[in-house]
């Protein structure tokens, strides 16, 4: 590998010797959506599957009001 000479990130103390070229490029390719969460809310979902079940829920609701109120449906 390159040695990266003067990006100021780089310390001299990390080690990628025995790192993987690569290992996560295929699931990074298939897309990501990365959604930084207040604390305030956070404290409220320990982790990704209680935001998902909670956003899940919270699309139903929207998709009912739809129905009702003929709203259009949010593109794709």
């Amino acid at each position: 590998m390159k040695k990266t000479q003067n990006d100021p990130d780089m310390m001299r103390e990390y080690n990628f010797s025995h790192g993987i070229r690569g290992k996560y490029a295929k699931r990074y390719a298939e897309g990501t959506n990365v959604v930084v969460i207040d604390p305030d809310v956070a404290r409220y979902f320990p982790d990704h599957d209680s935001v998902n079940d909670a956003l899940r829920h919270l699309a139903a609701v929207i998709d009912k009001q739809r129905e009702s109120n003929a709203l259009p449906a949010p593109e794709e």
